[in-house]
C-alpha cells in the first residue's frame, strides 16, 4: 500500500512525535485507519472485524463487559462460550486491559481486531440504542416500550397522556423511545425531526442535507404519550391541542449541549410536531467552508469589514442565509466591535454579542429593538429579517449614520433585493446610496468523499447538463457521481455547501435602482461587471467535482438571458 519514500517518511514524523507508525500513516492521510487494522491484525495472526458490514454487529451482546470499561477502553464484546469470551480490540499491544479483563472477568479472551474509529462509532450508536443503521428500517419500538402503553385509553385529555411521560428516571419507556429519536437525530446529522400524526400510524422523518428521509411507523396508541412527552420537554402547555405552540429543549447529547425549537400545529390526524435540531458549532464552521469560491470568498471578506452600509443575503427559507450572517459575525466578533442582533427566534447564542429577541406580544418588535439598538452605539447590527418599511427605513437610517447593518430578504436572486426594497416603500434614492452589496445563496447537497467517482459518458444526464449550462465535453473527465456507502447512509451526498450571487453595487446600478429599472436591466448590469449567477457557480462546483448537475438543476436553473451573457 505505500511506497519506501512513505515509510522513511512516516518513521521520521513517528520518532519525532511519539507517535506509533500506525497512527502517523493514518494522520498523513497515507492509508486508512481500516487498512492500518488489517494490517495489525494480520501481523499478529487475529481475525479482522469490519463493523461497518451489513449484519457485522446484530448478535453483539455489550452486557457481558461493564460500561465502565467498554466505554474507557473502547472494546466490544461479541459472546461468551463457556469460560472464553470473544471480544473486540483495536490494541493488540495493550497488554495490561488483557491480564485486567481476565482478572476482573474471570475468563479467557479470544481476541478480534478492528479499527478504533469503528468501534467508537458503533459505541456511540449503541449508547442510545441505535447501534443498527437506520437505512434497514428496523423500529425504534422495542417491545418494552410497545407493553408499557395502555393500548384502551380514550382520547380524552385526562386519560390519554401515559404515566411516564413526566418522570424524571430516564428509563421510563417514552421517555427512552423519545431520546433515542433526538439522540439518532443528532448522530445522523439531520437538521429537523418531523413527527406526523396519519389515520393508522405516526410518521417519523428526519431530514437529512436537506431531504426528508423516513426513519420509522410509530403505532397509532403511542401518539399521545410520544407528542405528550415532546411537549412537555419543550415547555409548552400539554393541554391546548387547538392552536399552535412554540417551545425549546436542551439537551445534552454525546457531551454536546443542543438546542432544539419545537413547533406543535395542530393537523387533521392530531397534532404535527417539528424539532430544529440547532447546533452550537454548524455556524461556526468558518467563511472557507460555506462554499466560496477564492474570488466571492476576497469579495465577501472586504464587504464584511467596510465601516459602514448594507449588506443583504437573500434567499428562500432553508437556504443557509442565517449561518452566512452568523459566520460573518463571528469573524468580526473582536473586544474592539460592538455588535447587536434584532432576531426572531434567536437561534444561536454567541459570547460578545448583544442578542435581542423579538417578542411581538409584549411590543418589543424589530422596530422597537432597532429604534433602541442606535442609542447603544454598535458598530454592527444584524437585523434578522427585513419584513415592513418601517425596518427597511430604519435599516438604512442606520447605514446611512455610519453603521454596518448586516439583513435578509426573501428573494430568488440579489437583483431582485433592489426593487423588493423600492416595493416595500424604501425611496429608490435611499436605496441606492445605502446598499454595498447583495448576495443570493442556494444550499445544494455534497458527494460523499468516501464513495464517490467520476462520472461516465453514460452517467451523465443532458437535461440536467442543459438546464446548468455545461456541455457533455466540459464534464467528461470532471464531474463526479454518487454512490453510497455507509457513511452517507447509501445516498451519496454528505453534507451540504452553498453556492452564491454576489453582487457588488457600482455607479451604474446605483443608478438603474435610481431611476426604477426594471429587475432585468439590473441583473444584465451586473452579469456586465462581474457578478457570477448562481448556476454558473454551481458549474463550477460540478466541474470541481464537489456536487452533480441534478443538485444544481434542481436549486437553480439556467436561463436564456444568463446563456446569452455566458456565451458572450
Amino acid at each position: 500500500m505505500l511506497s519506501p519514500d512513505k515509510v522513511d517518511k512516516a518513521v521520521v514524523m513517528a520518532k519525532g512525535s511519539g507517535k506509533r507508525i500506525g497512527e502517523v500513516l493514518v494522520e498523513a492521510g497515507f492509508v486508512k485507519e481500516e487498512q492500518v487494522a488489517k494490517a495489525l491484525a494480520n501481523q499478529y495472526g487475529m481475525e479482522f472485524v469490519d463493523l461497518s458490514a451489513p449484519g457485522a454487529t446484530d448478535k453483539f451482546d455489550l452486557k457481558l463487559i461493564p460500561d465502565d470499561l467498554v466505554k474507557k477502553h473502547q472494546i466490544v464484546p461479541v459472546a461468551k462460550v463457556g469460560n472464553r469470551l470473544q471480544v473486540i480490540i483495536h490494541d493488540p499491544m495493550d497488554l495490561e486491559l488483557f491480564d485486567m479483563l481476565r482478572f476482573r472477568l474471570n475468563v479467557e479472551l479470544d481476541q478480534r481486531l478492528a479499527s478504533r474509529a469503528q468501534i467508537r462509532k458503533f459505541l456511540e450508536a449503541a449508547a442510545s440504542g441505535t447501534a443498527r443503521k437506520f437505512a434497514q428500517n428496523e423500529s425504534l419500538v422495542t417491545s418494552s416500550i410497545d407493553k408499557s402503553v395502555d393500548k384502551s385509553v380514550d382520547k380524552s385529555v385526562d386519560r390519554s397522556l401515559d404515566k411516564s411521560i413526566d418522570v424524571a428516571d430516564d428509563d421510563a419507556p417514552i421517555v427512552k423511545l423519545c431520546n433515542r429519536i433526538i439522540a439518532e437525530a443528532v448522530r445522523s446529522r439531520a437538521s429537523d425531526i418531523h413527527i406526523e400524526p396519519m389515520a393508522d400510524r405516526v410518521r417519523l422523518r428526519y431530514r437529512i442535507d436537506g431531504v426528508c428521509i423516513e426513519r420509522d411507523n410509530l403505532p397509532k396508541r403511542m401518539q399521545n404519550a410520544v407528542l405528550s412527552r415532546m411537549k412537555l420537554m419543550s415547555g409548552v402547555n400539554i393541554a391546548e391541542k387547538r392552536i399552535p405552540q412554540d417551545g425549546r429543549i436542551k439537551l445534552v447529547v454525546d457531551d454536546v449541549s443542543i438546542d432544539f425549537r419545537v413547533s406543535a400545529c395542530p393537523s387533521y390526524h392530531g397534532e404535527s410536531i417539528v424539532l430544529r435540531v440547532l447546533r452550537p458549532d454548524s455556524v461556526r464552521i468558518g467563511l472557507v467552508n460555506l462554499g466560496f469560491e477564492q474570488d466571492n470568498l476576497a469579495v465577501f471578506n472586504k464587504i464584511i469589514r467596510r465601516p459602514n452600509g448594507i449588506f443583504l443575503v437573500t434567499g428562500p427559507t432553508g437556504s443557509g442565509k442565517t449561518t452566512t450572517l452568523y459566520s460573518a459575525l463571528d469573524t468580526l466578533n473582536r473586544p474592539d466591535k460592538k455588535i447587536i442582533t434584532a432576531e426572531d427566534p434567536v437561534e444561536y447564542n454567541f459570547e460578545g454579542i448583544n442578542q435581542c429577541q423579538v417578542r411581538e406580544h409584549i411590543g418589543l418588535s424589530f422596530t422597537a429593538i432597532l429604534r433602541s439598538m442606535l442609542r447603544q452605539a454598535p458598530n454592527i447590527i444584524l437585523v434578522g429579517e427585513i419584513r415592513d418599511k418601517e425596518v427597511a427605513e430604519i435599516a438604512v437610517q442606520a447605514a446611512l449614520t455610519g453603521h454596518l447593518v448586516f439583513s435578509t430578504l426573501h428573494t430568488n436572486d440579489a437583483p431582485s433585493a433592489i426593487t423588493r426594497l423600492i416595493d416595500i416603500g424604501v425611496k429608490p434614492f435611499l436605496v441606492a446610496s445605502s446598499i454595498q452589496a447583495v448576495m443570493a445563496q442556494r444550499l445544494i447537497r455534497v458527494l460523499c468523499k468516501e464513495c464517490k467517482k467520476l462520472a461516465e459518458a453514460q452517467d451523465l444526464d443532458p437535461k440536467y447538463l442543459h438546464l446548468t449550462g455545461i456541455t457533455a465535453e466540459e464534464a467528461l473527465g470532471k464531474a463526479m457521481r454518487p454512490v453510497g456507502c455507509q457513511t452517507c447512509l447509501s445516498t451519496g451526498f454528505r453534507g451540504r455547501k452553498a453556492i452564491f450571487e454576489m453582487m457588488l453595487m457600482n455607479t451604474r446600478i446605483r443608478e438603474l435602482a435610481f431611476n426604477l429599472a426594471p429587475i432585468s436591466e439590473i441583473r444584465r448590469a451586473a452579469i456586465s461587471s462581474g457578478m457570477r449567477t448562481l448556476v454558473q457557480d454551481g458549474k463550477l462546483k460540478v466541474l470541481n467535482g464537489v456536487t452533480t448537475a441534478n443538485e444544481i438543476a434542481g436549486s437553480t436553473q439556467v436561463d436564456s438571458e444568463t446563456a446569452t451573457q455566458t456565451t458572450t
